[in-house]
């Protein structure tokens, strides 16, 4: 038995620090996730607050034959997509900024690997790439997050997202020529590749 495991098991039993554990395991991979899918800090907070009050509510129907990290995944972004509806019909607009106009640091996607040449090139492509993702339909824009934000496999993303595998190969791949296009259009190259996934450039 994992540590995982077993702090699931403990949970289920009313053992608070055993949830206290979970939730610090997991709390600042869902805020990525969760503000990267709503653009505002304000919104990613309640979406984490709101998964973990889930996630202590139906703990105890957890099967533990599946994966933690996809069912926590799974109520994670139908928790995004409330808010976002919420959102939507309150008029509001993604993409926080700093004071100075800048994309804020928490806006910055990991694992991105791109050379451009110069600061200010780097904030372009930050910004792109999240007005890029924002303006992708749903389906596609939480594929993306879930693969090259936080590094989930096709059957982990497949659990999730409730996708057979094949369906979320093509997906992605329609995602992903969807965000390259959208930096194409703003003048900035996103080149997806198995290889090196989340590298771009400033185009010629």
């Amino acid at each position: 038995m994992t540590e995982e495991q077993t702090l699931i098991r403990l949970a289920r039993a009313g053992d608070g620090p055993a949830f206290e554990a979970l939730v610090t395991a997991y709390e600042t991979r869902l805020y990525q996730l969760a503000f990267r899918y709503l653009g505002h800090r304000e919104d990613a907070l309640d979406a984490v607050q709101e998964t973990f009050l889930r996630v202590y509510r139906f703990l105890g129907g957890f099967q533990e034959q599946s994966s933690f990290s996809t069912w926590i995944y799974r109520i994670a972004i139908n928790v995004c997509r409330d808010l976002s509806l919420q959102r939507s019909r309150r008029g509001e607009q993604p993409l926080e900024r700093g004071e100075d106009g800048e994309p804020s640091p928490a806006e910055t996607l990991p694992d991105l690997r791109y050379a451009p040449e110069t600061r200010l090139e780097q904030q372009e492509l930050r910004r792109a790439i999240l007005q890029g993702l924002h303006a992708l339909p749903r389906a596609q824009k939480e594929i993306l997050l879930l693969r090259e934000v936080q590094g989930l496999s096709y059957e982990e993303i497949g659990a999730a997202l409730s996708l057979g595998p094949g369906t979320v190969r093509s997906r992605l791949a329609r995602a992903r020529e969807a965000l390259r296009k959208k930096l194409l259009q703003s003048g900035n190259i996103f080149d997806f590749s198995p290889s090196n996934p989340m590298k771009g450039g400033k185009s010629e």
